[in-house]
């Protein structure tokens, strides 16, 4: 998985790109079928933003958040990901029929 990580008005220090880093482990964790992921991080006047767009076989996600502070918007943003990448998975694996149930329904 390829993750680009840039800031609009904020300097991205190390502790910044590890935290990002670290919490989009999370979504790989969950659905392995990620091609890449692009991460802004802006400031705008005291809303920190953080958003980002999840490029997968078949699908690109996009999330944002906002919050008062950098870290509270990007645990927000993860969130949000994780709830629609598993979404996806569940509507993704709903469609696919077993060979079993096909065999059943045959027989």
């Amino acid at each position: 998985m390829q993750l680009n990580i840039t800031g609009h008005h904020v300097e991205l220090t190390p502790a910044l790109k590890a935290y990002v880093t670290e919490k989009m482990q999370r979504i790989n964790r969950h659905f392995d079928s990620v091609i890449s992921m692009n991460v802004i991080l802006s400031v705008e006047k005291l809303q920190h933003g953080a958003e980002a767009t999840l490029h997968t076989a078949g699908k690109s996600l996009f999330a944002n958040a906002s919050e008062l502070d950098m870290y509270a918007a990007i645990d927000d943003l993860v969130d949000k990901l994780d709830k629609q990448v598993r979404r996806f998975k569940d509507k993704r694996s709903d469609h696919t029929v077993s060979r079993d149930d096909k065999q059943a329904s045959l027989g």
